[in-house]
């Protein structure tokens, strides 16, 4: 029987806001920190910007407008870059979808959205579909089967493709429902739970299990079109990593710290690639665990290990192009040519995606009382919108930082954490509390 640690959940599932603020994309609040900023990590060794880096001025892309966000991490890649939005935000609705978090079940999966439409799965394998300029719901449907273990861990993900959603469950199912009213299509056994979101590419629909098992089955009706078995972990963090497909490939990271990269019309492997660090100093970050999705973008994997390395790595060749020793649970963030990473250690780090190196580093606020060094604040990945990285902490508090320099630009106090990333669609911005509550800003 595999076991998982039983860590805070944002340390499985990337944490993001639930709350925003008019100031974060119109006029600076004037909340700047100044001075050199100088990270220590567990290992106790600084952690700074590369010298050579400092006349290196950060040029991004421009916003862009979405009007879906189909699959955990937008499209089958992960690689979203820059993201549009208006300015002066404010709350236009908010809804429970059913069960949160609590000690027995977690939410799992950020919402995903296409046609109008918002989809959310609860902690009770519940899912529903609102209006997403309302937020009225039109339909909410029950995955639970009809014989079921009460110890299950019940949550799951969605992704959407052509009027279809796809849903994983901890019942060791994936169902394929009407995205109109919720009916079930097909349903799929596999043997074996899932806790990361399915992602669909080319009339396939690719899963994760608790075992490090790859199905990748046909959209059109489930059937099994190919099976790769990894090596399985016994003890592992609570949560996956969904694979990322792109150009033929698809790239999935598992709890053994393996990276693999197989080929999307058979499974064959590719390339294999290890994301354990050297020096590892206590039990948790002992664990080699990979569960921060990895991104393809331009040729290249970036993907980050819990145990404390960082890589890019060609897609096709599988060669090393540079790593760094910074681990994280949180999907790195590509956008142009630039990296933005979360750390375990509570940074905010920008690297230049070709090279490496760092550009700069944030340190964030790491202990609710600093002085007891108690109550761990664990942080979202950055999410780049109109030219400010997002992130929020398990207390409640989301900082707006500028993506060219890491200064902290504003603050906002929210009402309580989350543990699940935010979506960008249609210039709305929706998120999923701890509380199961679904906000969407406009």
């Amino acid at each position: 029987m595999r076991s998982f640690i039983a860590v805070p959940v944002s340390f499985c599932v990337c944490l993001m806001l639930v709350a925003c603020g008019n100031t974060w994309f119109g006029e600076d609040e004037g909340v700047h920190l100044s001075g050199e900023r100088i990270s220590v990590l567990v290992h106790e060794k600084e952690l700074k910007p590369d010298s050579s880096t400092e006349n290196i001025k950060i040029i991004l892309p421009r916003p862009e407008p979405n009007d879906e966000w189909a699959q955990a991490g937008g499209y089958s890649h992960h690689a979203m870059h820059h993201m549009m939005m208006d300015k002066g935000l404010k709350k236009a609705w908010k809804v429970n979808i059913g069960t949160g978090s609590d000690d027995r079940n977690q939410l799992l999966s950020e919402p995903i959205a296409a046609n109008g439409l918002v989809y959310a799965i609860d902690a009770d394998a519940r899912i529903s579909a609102y209006n997403i300029k309302t937020g009225k719901r039109l339909w909410r449907v029950r995955l639970t089967p009809e014989f079921e273990e009460d110890n299950t861990i019940r949550g799951g993900g969605i992704a959407y493709e052509d009027g279809r959603l796809y849903v994983t469950t901890g019942f060791a199912e994936i169902l394929c429902l009407n995205a109109k009213n919720g009916k079930v299509k097909w349903r799929k056994f596999v043997g074996v739970p899932m806790r990361a979101a399915p992602v669909l590419n080319g009339g396939r629909v690719f899963v994760l299990t608790v075992e490090n098992q790859i199905h990748a089955l046909a959209t059109s009706d489930g059937r099994d079109l190919w099976e790769h078995n990894a090596v399985s972990e016994i003890t592992s963090l609570l949560g996956s990593a969904t694979p990322a497909v792109d150009a033929g490939v698809v790239v999935a990271a598992f709890s053994s710290g393996e990276l693999q990269a197989l080929r999307v019309d058979s499974g064959s492997q590719l390339w294999s690639e290890s994301l354990s660090a050297i020096r590892r100093t206590d039990a948790v970050s002992n664990l080699m665990d990979i569960c921060a999705s990895p991104v393809i973008d331009n040729g290249k994997v970036y993907a980050v290990g819990h145990s404390g390395l960082t890589v890019a790595i060609d897609l096709r060749t599988g060669l090393r192009l540079w790593e760094r020793e910074i681990g994280g649970v949180r999907q790195p963030w590509i956008a142009g040519k630039y990296l933005f990473v979360a750390t375990n250690t509570s940074e905010v780090i920008a690297i230049e995606a070709k090279t490496g190196r760092f550009l700069w580093i944030t340190e964030l606020q790491q202990w609710e009382d600093e002085d007891d060094r108690s109550g761990r604040i664990t942080w979202t990945r950055p999410i780049l919108v109109m030219n400010r990285l997002i992130v929020a902490g398990s207390h409640g508090e989301v900082l707006s930082i500028s993506p060219y320099t890491g200064d902290i630009m504003s603050r906002e106090k929210l009402s309580s954490g989350v543990s699940i990333p935010p979506i960008v669609v249609d210039k709305t911005l929706l998120f999923l509390t701890e509380d199961a509550d679904l906000i969407a800003y406009r």
